[in-house]
């Protein structure tokens, strides 16, 4: 996955937004002001962090050994650095950031998950 379709795919979600809080290299991928995302875009490999299911994090991280690893300056718990540079499957990495805005959407009232169309 490139740095322009891992941006390109965040955005696709519904009311995703890019913010830049902490500085103007790291991009933070937000869903009515709750991050789903964070990539320093430029680095190499390219990473993201990504909200995960705390049983399923320690799963991927077994899996991927190396590839998903805990989050980078986040909540060990609830957070993976995930690869995406192309040594996992693009189909994963996909699917990981649409679980992790799904997570976060979960969490949000239900008038604003109305507001989204995901009850």
């Amino acid at each position: 996955m490139t740095p322009q379709e891992l941006r390109a795919l965040c955005l696709s979600f519904n009311a995703a937004v890019e913010d830049f809080p902490f500085s103007p290299e790291i991009s933070v991928f937000k869903v009515l002001g709750k991050m789903f995302a964070l990539s320093y875009l430029d680095a190499r490999p390219l990473t993201v962090n990504l909200k995960c299911d705390p049983e399923d994090a320690v799963r991927l991280r077994a899996e991927y050994e190396g590839l998903v690893i805990p989050g980078y300056h986040m909540n060990k718990r609830h957070w993976n650095t995930v690869t995406a540079d192309g040594a996992l499957p693009d189909r994963l990495v996909r699917e990981l950031i649409e679980d992790s805005y799904d997570l976060v959407v979960a969490g949000l009232p239900r008038a604003e998950r109305l507001r989204l169309d995901r009850p």
